[in-house]
């Protein structure tokens, strides 16, 4: 919930720069918390555009105050190991290969390695030596591209 208003709070200002949101964490920890905001755009990201949607966003966290603890916040490009988290993200990377680990074991498996063959609203599927794994996405503790150079 807290991270759904995060979300609905911070994402018309990226928006309204030029950017995607693609994916917003907040981790409370001991001293400050981290919220990391990861943009993207057709264009690429520069470390210019992570300091004016820094400032920007900034801006509106201090006059919202929405926060309950003093923060580190952090935004950056979601890199080359993307974090995958809705269909829509997942959808783009239909025949990349993919790294989902499960919140709890589904055929036998935690942890899935390999080509990320469909896309539904509600399920992925992911190729395993030979054999497509049908996951439910509510399933997914956290998943991400695997860059093969």
């Amino acid at each position: 919930m807290f991270r759904e208003t995060l979300e609905r709070l911070l994402r018309p200002v990226v928006e309204g720069l030029g950017f995607e949101l693609w994916e917003l964490e907040y981790l409370p920890r001991r001293g400050n918390a981290l919220l990391r905001l990861y943009l993207d755009s057709p264009r690429g990201i520069t470390v210019d555009d992570c300091a004016s949607v820094s400032r920007a966003i900034s801006e509106v966290l201090d006059a919202q105050d929405p926060l309950p603890d003093r923060y580190e916040l952090e935004v950056s490009s979601p890199g080359l190991e993307r974090p995958l988290r809705t269909p829509e993200q997942f959808a783009r990377f239909v025949g990349e290969k993919v790294y989902v680990e499960l919140v709890a074991p589904i055929d036998g498996r935690r942890r899935l390695t390999g080509p990320l063959a469909a896309v539904s609203t509600t399920t992925i599927e992911v190729a395993v030596d030979g054999q497509r794994h049908a996951v439910p996405i509510a399933a997914v503790r956290k998943a991400h591209l695997v860059p093969e150079f």
